[in-house]
């Protein structure tokens, strides 16, 4: 038996990016939208995706452009700017987001370390018929989270 998200487990994943691009950069982003995805979530060419199991079942993806992930990394003093250091960015960014989560979610919730996929494609893995988007805005960048989790009883 599965139960969706409530409100509050929703907005710890918007408070998580907030606080994310708070203490890393001192800019906090805007949040744009919230909504229900319907048919595929088109994402950006980066994607980080951390996979839960136990208390909660689902994943949760970070997706991103590569400017956007090139800023950031400059940010931390980093000059290596290849796809590849993109790619451990966003995966890192979404590791982060799913450890703030089983701090508040409890430690049932066992997390896979980050899958990281480069390409557009949209995740077709679903376990909720309509995943919950947040998009968001940073220094004129757009990006998104998707989180696609339900509780377990």
């Amino acid at each position: 038996m599965t139960d969706s998200l409530h409100e509050a487990e929703l907005k710890l994943f918007v408070d998580s990016v907030r606080r994310y691009f708070q203490v890393l950069t001192k800019q906090e982003p805007q949040i744009t939208s919230a909504f229900l995805g319907t048919g595929d979530v088109d994402g950006h060419d980066f994607n980080g995706i951390v996979t839960f199991s136990g208390s909660y079942n689902g994943h949760v993806m970070v997706s991103m452009p590569p400017q956007l992930l090139r800023e950031l990394l400059l940010l931390q003093g980093e000059t290596d700017l290849s796809a590849n250091n993109l790619l451990d960015a966003v995966g890192e960014i979404a590791n982060t987001l799913g450890g703030n989560a089983r701090k508040t979610l409890g430690a049932g919730l066992q997390i896979s370390v980050p899958v990281k996929l480069h390409g557009s494609s949209g995740v077709k893995a679903r376990v909720r018929k309509h995943p919950y988007v947040i998009t968001l805005r940073w220094n004129h960048q757009p990006a998104l989270v998707c989180v696609d989790m339900e509780r377990r009883h």
